[in-house]
């Protein structure tokens, strides 16, 4: 029974490695991934700048909060500047896709500065809140591009 056990769990990982290896590509233009891509940066620059900034204001604990998205986003970027590295031209694993644009999305950034919002009310935590909705979309606008390779 435990080697029945072991065998499946070889298998499963097995199999979770291809998915998770599968090639996505994207045709976007030139000039469409610039268009995304500046606001997109500018979102994820901002939003590390006002991190900062909630330190340097007394906002600790935001500030605390707003770090893990900003690490976060730090990897997302390290992800797709990897693929240019390497030399793939918009081509991306599975993995590497969903880890790259799943960190720009937002999915912890919003809720922190909408926590900031509600918690401090100023002009600051609204900029995080525009910075990541920035970074967000143009992120999913490129990530809608990519399709898998046959």
């Amino acid at each position: 029974m435990s080697k029945c056990k072991s065998l499946l769990a070889i298998i499963k990982k097995i199999s979770e490695e291809k998915i998770m290896n599968d090639m996505y590509e994207t045709e976007i233009s030139d000039l469409r991934w610039i268009v995304y891509d500046i606001p997109g940066n500018i979102g994820w620059i901002s939003w590390l700048v006002c991190t900062y900034l909630c330190f340097d204001r007394g906002y600790i604990a935001l500030g605390v909060s707003a770090i893990i998205p900003a690490v976060l986003m730090i990897i997302g970027v390290g992800e797709l500047i990897s693929e240019r590295i390497n030399g793939l031209d918009r081509l991306l694993t599975r993995r590497r896709l969903y880890r790259g644009f799943g960190s720009l999305s937002g999915i912890i950034a919003i809720p922190v500065s909408v926590i900031g919002i509600i918690l401090k009310g100023d002009d600051l935590m609204g900029l995080m809140l525009v910075s990541e909705v920035l970074c967000a979309l143009f992120a999913c606008l490129l990530f809608k591009g990519y399709k898998k390779k046959q």
